[in-house]
This record gives structure tokens, C-alpha cells and sequence, in this order.
């Protein structure tokens, strides 16, 4: 007998070993690792470089009392992405692809602009991220830094031809990279356990300064892109033909939202111990991740400083990578335009490459975009609960009662602190702030 290779690709055999574990053929722990992929890659969201400046400038200013935003933001994120990830389950569309059949069209259009808007945004501070890495760990040049990090971004995005299986196990190597790397971190810190329990559970916001770094931790958490993207991540990865096979898969994507953003919290909340541990008592103003960088060594050793430039870079490759294809999506969804991948990467890095090129502060440039980001998304937030509690669009899996107070509580907390954040950025006073 002659031996055939099977030529079927590895996101076709996890479709059908998927189609076999929903009806009941396969069974066993390592078919549950069959569902594991959309949260993962939409987790990098949460990881990206705008998270480490404002979790080290909320550890550096304020030790470990901020991280009871982290555990709030993180909480807010699962829910929102375990809606995005039912949306595209439950109806076989995505998030923008929704937009465009329940919205006019002039409100299709400038949703769409402001995504856009939003995405070159995003990928300004994930792109500046990785660069400032490379270039401090390298010591090169940052435009240099910029020019690897496009070409290794443009590397990975490539495997996302061959189906969504390998794009799966890349970030998810990738976000195993960051994880291991804040392991490590923590066991190199002297971190004050009981201190930072204490404060993970009791809300305090010791002044207006602490007010800005909590919208800035939740502007860097909730990110527009991911709510999109886990949508169109889930909406045909798995075609669920019946009611009982939308269930299964809505279980097993809750349960992956749950551990992938959880790891994702977890980093987080390690970045701020870290800084917390490294720099409250006697550098307290560190903002800047060079400085951050360049502090570490003489505090914690040049081995906590390499870990940390490492994580950085892994950040912002993988994050830029996420959020080229949460473009594409968010295009093709709204206007059903497509573009070359290649052309997309190219576009949504001008502005990095325009920001480095014009000597502009890459903190302030990264500030910059998070004011950005907070005026976009308040877009996808609404939308997201207008529809998952339609039961037109819904059916029996339209969000209950619990489901929207949460929702809605989320989305008034999110959209009121960066309300805060756009006053302050433009100089509005606010009264009742601490000062």
C-alpha cells in the first residue's frame, strides 16, 4: 500500500476535529485545546505597549494601590469580548459586518472613519512600542528599530494565508513569551504580597494625578480593535448549524475568553508590581519605559532590564500583528472594501513613521493616542450591547437581565473616565476631583 500524505491544512483538520468533539465522537482535555485561538489572539490587545507605560507610571507614582483598576478593567474586558465572541457565534457576522445591516449608510461611513482613525492609533502605539525595544536593547537607532519591527510584522502576517490554525499558535507562543517573561520578573522583584492583595480589592484614588493614570489604564485595556476582531474571530471558525451546537460553542468560548484574559490580567497586574516594587520608594517619576529601562538595571540587575526590553518587543510585534488583521476585518466589514495586506501594513504605520521621523516625543505620541482611542470607542461598546441584547438579532441567546446591567454598568464606567480623560487633555476643570 502506498502511503498518501495528508494535504489537508491544519486549520481544515481542527475544523473537522472541532465537528467531532461538538457531536459527541471526540471527547478528552485535549479537544477542549481545539476551541482555544479567537480570545488568545484578541488578549494581545491587552498586552500591548500602552499598557506597560500606564501600568509602570501607576506602579512608579502610586506602588501597589492602582491595581484594583487593573483587576476592574480586566473584569469589564471579559465581558465585552465573551459578547463579541457570542455576536459572531450566535449571527455569523461580525461586529462591523452588523453595523452596516442594522445602521444608515451615513452612519455606517462615519463609524467606519472613526475605527479607521482609531486602528492607525492603535497601531502607532504598538508599532512605537516594539521599536523603542529593539532600539534599546540593540542599541540602534529607534528609526531602525522601527524598519525591524515592520519587517518581522509583515513576516508574521503572512502565515495568516495559510488559514487560522498557524496565526493561532504564533500569538499564542507569543503572549506564552510575555507570560514567562513576568514570571520571571516577579520572582526577581521583592514584591510585598499582603500589600498588593490589599490593594487589588480596596478602590482608592489618592488624587486627580491617580484619576488620570486609571482612565489611561482603562483606555489602554479596552481596546476598540479587539471588540471587532473577536467577533470575526469566532464567526466562522466553527459553523454552528443548530441550537445546541451554538451552546457547546458558546460554552467553550466563554471559558477561553476567561483563562485568556485572565493571563492577560495577570501580566498586567505583574507590569505594576514590578514598577511598584522597583521604583515607588525612590523614583516615583518614572513615566517613560526608556527610563523604566534604563533604571532597572541598577535596581534589579541587567537580567530583570533584558526580560523586560524582550517582553516589550514581543508586545508590540505581536499587538501590531493583531491589529493589522482587526483592520482588515473592520474594512471589509463596514464597506466591504479590500486591500492587500502588505498595503495595509504599510498604511497604518505612516503615522509611527512620521512621529519618529519629526522628532516628536514617542511618550507624548503615545499619550496621544490614547486620547484617540477613547474618543472611538464609545462606537463599538454601544453597538456591541445594542445588539446582543436585540432578540430580533439574537434569538434565545439575546443577553438576560444580569447580562445587560453589567453591560451597561461597564460601558457607563469605561465611557465616563475617558469623557474624564478628553476634559482633562483639553484643559476642562473638573469639580469634585481629588487634587
Amino acid at each position: 500500500m502506498t502511503f498518501m500524505p495528508d494535504k489537508t491544512s491544519m486549520s481544515e483538520r481542527t475544523t473537522a476535529a472541532i465537528g467531532e468533539t461538538l457531536a459527541g465522537r471526540r471527547r478528552g482535555p485535549r479537544s477542549a485545546l481545539l476551541f482555544a485561538g479567537p480570545a488568545i489572539i484578541a488578549s494581545i490587545a491587552y498586552l500591548d505597549p500602552g499598557n506597560y507605560a500606564t501600568n509602570i507610571q501607576a506602579g512608579a507614582g502610586y506602588g501597589y494601590t492602582l491595581l484594583w483598576v487593573v483587576l476592574m478593567a480586566n473584569l469589564i474586558a471579559m465581558l465585552f469580548q465573551a459578547l463579541s465572541a457570542k455576536l459572531g457565534i450566535v449571527t455569523g457576522r461580525n461586529l462591523a459586518e452588523m453595523c452596516r445591516e442594522q445602521f444608515s449608510a451615513p452612519v455606517v461611513w462615519s463609524m467606519w472613519a472613526v475605527s479607521e482613525v482609531a486602528a492607525m492609533a492603535t497601531d502607532l502605539a504598538e508599532f512605537l512600542g516594539g521599536a523603542i525595544g529593539l532600539a534599546l536593547l540593540f542599541d540602534m537607532p529607534l528609526m531602525a528599530g522601527m524598519v525591524v519591527t515592520a519587517i518581522v510584522t509583515y513576516g508574521i502576517l503572512m502565515f495568516e494565508g495559510r488559514g487560522y490554525r498557524p496565526m493561532e499558535l504564533i500569538i499564542g507562543a507569543l503572549v506564552g513569551v510575555i507570560s514567562l517573561c513576568y514570571v520571571i520578573e516577579i520572582f526577581i522583584a521583592p514584591i510585598a504580597w499582603g500589600e498588593a492583595a490589599y490593594h487589588m480589592v480596596l478602590p482608592n484614588i489618592p488624587d486627580a494625578a491617580a484619576l488620570t493614570i486609571t482612565v489611561g489604564i482603562i483606555g489602554a485595556t479596552i481596546m476598540p480593535h479587539a471588540v471587532y476582531l473577536h467577533s470575526g474571530l469566532t464567526q466562522n471558525r466553527a459553523p454552528a448549524r443548530d441550537v445546541a451546537t451554538r451552546r457547546k460553542l458558546l460554552k467553550f468560548s466563554n471559558i477561553e475568553v476567561v483563562l485568556a484574559l485572565a493571563v492577560a490580567g495577570m501580566v498586567n497586574m505583574a507590569m505594576v508590581m514590578m514598577a511598584a516594587s522597583a521604583f515607588h520608594a525612590g523614583h516615583s517619576e518614572v513615566a517613560e519605559i526608556e527610563t523604566a529601562y534604563h533604571l532597572l538595571t541598577p535596581l534589579l540587575g541587567g537580567a530583570a532590564a533584558a526580560v523586560f526590553l524582550v517582553s516589550l518587543i514581543v508586545s508590540g510585534v505581536s499587538s501590531s500583528v493583531v491589529g493589522t488583521m482587526a483592520g482588515q476585518m473592520i474594512m471589509q466589514g463596514f464597506v466591504r472594501f479590500h486591500i492587500p495586506i502588505w498595503l495595509r501594513r504599510l498604511i497604518t504605520m505612516v503615522p509611527a513613521f512620521a512621529v519618529v521621523a519629526f522628532g516628536v516625543n514617542a511618550t507624548d505620541a503615545l499619550v496621544l493616542s490614547q486620547v484617540i482611542l477613547s474618543i472611538a470607542l464609545p462606537v463599538p461598546m454601544i453597538a456591541l450591547v445594542l445588539f446582543t441584547r436585540n432578540r430580533k438579532i439574537m434569538g434565545e441567546f439575546a443577553n438576560r437581565r444580569i447580562t445587560d446591567i453589567l453591560a451597561i454598568a461597564g460601558s457607563v464606567i469605561v465611557l465616563s473616565l475617558n469623557c474624564v480623560l478628553l476634559l482633562q487633555t483639553f484643559g476642562v476643570e473638573i469639580p469634585g476631583l481629588p487634587a
